[in-house]
């Protein structure tokens, strides 16, 4: 039976710049996959709570929520070399220590990596939404995933989702919302969705989206 998977391979060309800050920065900040619980502790080089980003893309939005929450780590799961390549140069750039990337799936990582109640929050910024109906089957978010992801998150912890595509939205609201250990944050005459948080950046692609009057939903749960 084919597994759901958190992406899909895309080509993709790694700059001069990538290559070189998996060189110079990538032996610090690139963490293995084993199939071995995690030390946050020891991977970090400290205590701190520790936030899951699943899919960053380029990075972008990453770095800029790690700078703004320096006391917080951030472990980022991405499998494309080149955004890898991009976090990883904008960490050198930005002298970031609170990140550490994870280049594998991150279904994979959740089930073997991540203890139960481990967890101080989660991003999933903008996956794939997979917009023909026949292709829904292979949109991240649905039921299984998020019962793993909630587990392990602590209680009180949280999930925060975005989307700009309005049928992927309605799913992951009704897909949260029927999850037992989580809460919605928004209120009902919001129609459960959240305000966006202070803490996501408007990404290039984002602002170019609502200048042409394109909406963006956000989803905040927390863990019961």
């Amino acid at each position: 039976m084919r597994t759901v998977r958190s992406f899909v391979l895309r080509a993709g060309r790694t700059t001069a710049g990538q290559a070189k800050a998996f060189s110079d920065v990538g032996p610090r900040f690139l963490l293995p996959y084993t199939a071995q619980p995690l030390d946050f502790a020891a991977s970090f080089e400290r205590q701190a709570p520790t936030i899951l980003e699943i899919g960053f893309g380029m990075g972008e939005a990453t770095a800029q929520i790690a700078a703004l929450r320096p006391q917080d780590n951030f472990l980022c799961c991405e499998v494309h070399t080149p955004g890898v390549g991009a976090l990883l140069k904008r960490v050198a750039e930005q002298s970031l220590t609170n990140i550490r990337i994870l280049q594998h799936d991150a279904v994979e990582v959740i089930d073997h990596m991540l203890p139960l109640d481990s967890l101080d929050g989660a991003h999933i910024f903008f996956p794939d939404p997979w917009h023909k109906t026949k292709h829904n089957k292979r949109r991240l978010i649905q039921p299984p995933l998020i019962a793993k992801l909630a587990a392990r998150l602590k209680p009180g912890g949280y999930l925060h989702c975005a989307t700009d595509w309005a049928p992927y939205a309605q799913q992951i609201l009704a897909v949260l919302s029927a999850e037992p250990l989580l809460r919605n944050t928004a209120r009902l005459e919001a129609g459960g969705y959240a305000p966006k948080p202070d803490y996501r950046p408007l990404t290039k692609f984002e602002n170019r989206g609502l200048k042409l009057g394109h909406s963006v939903w956000d989803l905040v749960f927390t863990r019961v």
